[in-house]
């Protein structure tokens, strides 16, 4: 079979598998929670492996412990998240209109007298920006959570993902070997190299940022609330998981708290200090400690990249969606990048002879 075809054949064979995807998106998530679970969970099952552990031992000493973690964060944090978003959900109307005061109170003073009247174009516009952020915020949230719910309650979800998550777990080694199997032989080589790529940038990138993510997010949450910064937990949780796309995070998170300060402490300044101190040093953390340890010199993505993957996935296929997008950008920048080399080393670029191993696809 020709190169041209084997190309023809694969992508009509991902095409299948994207069609699949959309069509049974309502049945689908508890089978990719407990395979993202099984994948990340999967390097820590082959320590035990090394230890001596049977892996059928492994995998249930990994998934009892990982839901362990995960029911004491899910009772202990859920009530306490609830309550803060309802009362900032409740306070956000006031909280704008006292923004608003307080940009008028500035608008007489140093303020007004080095920007102008551009200060009276924001405080008319932050009311109507405000309230446009949360209607599609609010949309977008729905719209994950009715493509999560379509058909699966959470009960079942919660049930059937850690039954899935063993059982790949258990036979991840023999899935990576059978479909190893399956590479077109001429190819294979190529293919396992591509594939490593992959596994290297999920495996550097999406787990080293999800680790700093949860410390950031610890962190933020833990600082702000001691401060004594209203909804000071959900806001900086908040901010540490929108970390995961950098400098958006921590600047939308920044902006928030910083507001939230001003109008719980005006005309003392003290509060909004420590808030810019608490977040520079956050930077600080992030930049200098946390990132090159645990992403190290790891293939990152764009930040663009990462906010159009995350929004297109979400509205395409709803929590699904947002499960995949990041590893399955990291893997799209990995074959894009593969593409390119071979483009740049091919004929249709050089414009050099053809041989064999370029097929002259200009004819």
């Amino acid at each position: 079979m020709s190169l041209h075809r084997q190309v023809l054949f694969w992508l009509g064979a991902l095409a299948l598998l994207v069609a699949l995807v959309w069509l049974l998106q309502g049945m689908l998530l508890p089978f990719v929670g407990g395979l993202v679970i099984a994948y990340f969970l999967d390097p820590v099952a082959d320590r035990l492996e090394r230890l001596g552990l049977p892996r059928w031992a492994a995998a249930s000493v990994i998934l009892l412990g990982f839901l362990f973690v995960f029911a004491t964060a899910i009772l202990l944090l859920v009530p306490l998240l609830a309550d803060q978003f309802a009362g900032f959900r409740e306070r956000l109307p006031s909280y704008v209109t006292a923004l608003q005061r307080i940009l008028a109170e500035l608008n007489q003073g140093w303020l007004g007298g080095l920007i102008g009247d551009r200060l009276q174009n924001i405080q008319k516009s932050l009311g109507d920006y405000v309230g446009q952020g949360a209607a599609l915020l609010g949309s977008f949230v729905s719209s994950i959570w009715s493509g999560g719910q379509a058909v699966l309650g959470v009960f079942s979800v919660l049930v059937v993902t850690p039954v899935v998550a063993f059982y790949i777990l258990l036979d991840w080694d023999r899935m990576i070997t059978r479909v190893d199997s399956w590479l077109p032989r001429d190819h294979a080589d190529s293919i396992r190299g591509i594939f490593r790529d992959i596994d290297s940038a999920i495996a550097g990138f999406v787990r080293g940022q999800a680790t700093v993510c949860f410390l950031l997010g610890v962190y933020y949450g833990s600082c702000l609330t001691f401060t004594g910064v209203g909804f000071g937990f959900l806001v900086g949780l908040c901010t540490g998981l929108a970390s995961f796309i950098p400098y958006v995070g921590s600047i939308l998170g920044f902006v928030v708290t910083m507001s939230i300060a001003l109008v719980q402490a005006w005309p003392d300044w003290h509060l909004p200090v420590y808030v810019a101190i608490i977040f520079g040093a956050g930077q600080i953390l992030e930049g200098y400690v946390l990132s090159p340890r645990l992403v190290g010199g790891s293939v990152g993505l764009h930040p663009v990249w990462l906010m159009f993957s995350l929004l297109a996935a979400g509205s395409l296929f709803g929590f699904i969606g947002l499960l995949v997008a990041v590893p399955v950008a990291a893997a799209i920048g990995v074959l894009v990048r593969f593409g390119l080399s071979q483009y740049l080393a091919s004929p249709l670029y050089t414009g050099g002879p053809v041989d064999a191993d370029y097929p002259d696809v200009r004819q």
